[in-house]
């Protein structure tokens, strides 16, 4: 086991998959000699060369259709948008190119193309740099999207979204590049389309994913205090969604909160709420409540702690629960 930052795991993550396929390349602004914003990519390409290790003009659109040629090659290109408000440029070429590739051709050609996007607020960042975007890509079918919370998540789930075969978006939570935890980089953990539960519990069940997955561990433990066992799942992949776990999860504990830091509006929280009444409605308690951001454009950074869901929001919405 060794200790690593979110940051460096993925980092090494990468380097993994270098060293396994020959055909993995990186693509991105300033990820070569910067190591990019984050120096997530610190090293590499001193240690695999600018033929893998590629940095490319401040061109979106032009980073995924490259990828997606190379991708039809034969070749693993892993993609960075240097911030979640960056990616726009490039969301035609994600959407109706990428996601639709499988389709279109009967399955004949598949575009196994991974696109690492930096995402969420916390960092007292400027405009269109700390914003959640997740939720336009979700309602998009043929991708796969995945954010991992934790270093040992952050090392394992960028080499399978790489080893997958259709595009995968990986959100990382910038907020969380600098938590540290232990990293098992022999044994993997469950693929990274599952969801896992971090926490028993038996009163309520709380689900997040990305960046909010330490929020809602420290809403449980706050909950513990006033005598509510709380469970926490991580729900790790966006698109799928694992229902089942969370759909097990509320038929013992009968209450549901869901939180991330998109706005509620048109977010997940509300396709897990429906589906959820759906498939486990007489085991409901309470209604299924959501916790997110406010449905407006991301605030400056010194309001931005007024708009991110805190442990607070998380304890009103499961005190909402509980009242039922």
């Amino acid at each position: 086991m060794a200790v690593m930052t979110v940051a460096k795991a993925i980092n090494e993550g990468l380097r993994a998959a270098l060293e396994n396929n020959p055909k993995t390349l990186l693509m991105g602004e300033d990820i070569g000699e910067l190591g990019g914003v984050y120096r997530i990519t610190e090293g590499l390409k001193r240690d695999f060369g600018a033929n893998r290790v590629v940095d490319t003009p401040l061109a979106e659109s032009g980073i995924i259709g490259t990828a997606i040629g190379l991708a039809l090659r034969g070749y693993r290109p892993v993609c960075e948008i240097q911030f979640d408000g960056f990616v726009f440029p490039a969301f035609n070429q994600i959407t109706t190119q990428l996601a639709k590739l499988r389709t279109r051709s009967d399955g004949m050609l598949g575009a196994p193309v991974v696109i690492r996007i930096p995402y969420g607020g916390g960092i007292g960042s400027v405009e269109h740099h700390s914003e959640s975007p997740e939720a336009l890509f979700a309602h998009t079918a043929g991708l796969r999207i995945i954010t991992p919370s934790n270093p040992q998540d952050a090392y394992w789930m960028v080499q399978q979204a790489i080893d997958c075969q259709d595009p995968v978006i990986v959100f990382e939570p910038k907020r969380r590049y600098w938590l540290k935890g232990e990293v098992d980089t022999v044994n993997a953990p469950p693929s990274p389309f599952t969801a896992q539960v971090l926490r028993e519990g038996s009163d309520a069940t709380v689900v997040a994913y990305g960046p909010l997955v330490p929020v809602a561990l420290a809403a449980a433990e706050a909950a513990q205090q006033d005598g509510h066992s709380v469970e926490v799942i991580d729900l790790r992949s966006i698109s799928p969604i694992d229902f089942d776990t969370v759909t097990a999860s509320v038929a013992k504990t009968g209450r549901l909160v869901v939180a991330h830091e998109a706005p509620t509006f048109g977010g997940i929280g509300g396709e897990i709420a429906a589906r959820i009444s759906e498939r486990a409605f007489l085991s409901l308690e309470a209604p299924v409540i959501r916790v997110g951001g406010f449905h407006m454009p991301y605030p400056v950074a010194r309001t931005e702690e007024q708009y991110l869901p805190d442990i607070d929001r998380i304890l009103e919405a499961l005190e909402r629960a509980f009242a039922y």
